[in-house]
C-alpha cells in the first residue's frame, strides 16, 4: 500500500505540471505569434522481480511548431510568418526569433519589434529602410521595397525540429542549436498586412483541463482511500 501512496504522489505531480502549462496557454490565447506548451511524459519503473511498481516522470516541456491562424490588419507593416521559419530579433541577451511579425518604423528609419527590439535583415543586421520612401512592399520571401527599389530583406531563419526551444521576452524564443538562413520559399515566407495568431485551441485546452481535474480527482480518492485502509490496519494492531 505504501507504493500506492509514491505512485499517486508522482502523478499528482505531473498532473500539476501539465496544469501549469495550460495556464500559461489559455494565458497567451491572444498573444500573437505565441507557441503553446505541450508535455511529454514517461514510465518510470522502480524495482525488480514480480512486482515492479510504475511511476509518472515529471515530463518534458516543449513547444507546439502549429501554425497559428492568420488575421488580416492591413497594415504595411504587419507580416505573418508561414511556414516553419522564424523572424530574427536583437535583444539585450542576443539573437532571438519569433512569429509575432508585428513591426514598427523609428523616425530614423530602423524596423523594430512593438517593443522596440530591433528587426534583424538577412544578414544579421538592423534592417533598415528610408523614412521618407513611404510604406514598404514586402514579397513572399521578405524582400523589402521601397519606391520601386530593394532596400533589404527580412531575416528568416529556420530552427532545425531537435533543438530545444527556450521562452524569451514576448512570444520570442531561444535556441540551443544555431538557426540557418531560409532558403524554401515555395512553403515558407511571410504574408504582408497579416499577423499569426496564437496556435493554442482555447477549446481543446478547456477540454484538457476538464480531463485533468477529473484525473486528479481520481487520485485524490484513489489516496484517501488508501489513507483510510493503513488506519483501519493500525487499529487493528494496536487492538490486537
Amino acid at each position: 500500500m505504501q507504493s500506492t501512496i509514491y505512485v499517486g504522489l508522482s502523478a499528482q505531480l505531473a498532473l500539476q505540471r501539465r496544469l501549469d502549462t495550460l495556464a500559461d496557454n489559455m494565458a497567451n490565447v491572444s498573444t500573437v505569434g505565441f507557441r503553446g506548451e505541450e508535455i511529454s511524459f514517461e514510465e518510470l519503473i522502480a524495482g525488480k522481480g514480480t512486482d515492479p511498481v510504475s511511476f509518472v516522470s515529471k515530463g518534458e516541456g516543449h513547444l507546439s511548431l502549429k501554425e497559428g491562424e492568420l488575421t488580416q490588419t492591413e497594415n504595411p507593416l504587419d507580416v505573418a510568418v508561414r511556414g516553419s521559419s522564424w523572424l530574427a530579433i536583437q535583444t539585450a541577451n542576443g539573437t532571438a526569433y519569433t512569429r509575432d511579425g508585428r513591426m514598427q518604423m523609428t523616425k530614423e528609419g530602423m524596423l523594430t519589434t512593438l517593443s522596440g527590439q530591433p528587426i534583424l535583415d538577412a544578414g544579421g543586421a538592423p534592417m533598415q529602410l528610408d523614412p521618407k520612401a513611404g510604406p514598404p512592399t514586402i514579397n513572399k520571401a521578405g524582400t523589402v521595397i521601397q519606391n520601386g527599389q530593394t532596400v533589404g530583406a527580412l531575416g528568416l531563419y529556420r530552427i532545425p525540429r531537435q533543438a530545444k526551444l527556450t521562452r524569451a521576452e514576448g512570444a520570442s524564443v531561444t535556441s540551443d542549436v544555431a538557426p540557418t538562413p531560409e532558403l524554401d520559399f515555395v512553403s515558407n515566407g511571410v504574408v504582408q498586412g497579416y499577423v499569426e495568431k496564437s496556435n493554442v485551441n482555447p477549446m481543446l485546452e478547456m477540454t484538457h483541463l476538464i480531463t485533468i481535474q477529473r484525473s486528479f480527482e481520481a487520485v485524490t480518492n484513489m489516496l484517501q482511500n488508501t489513507e483510510s485502509s493503513l488506519q483501519d490496519a493500525l487499529k487493528s494492531i494496536a487492538g490486537s
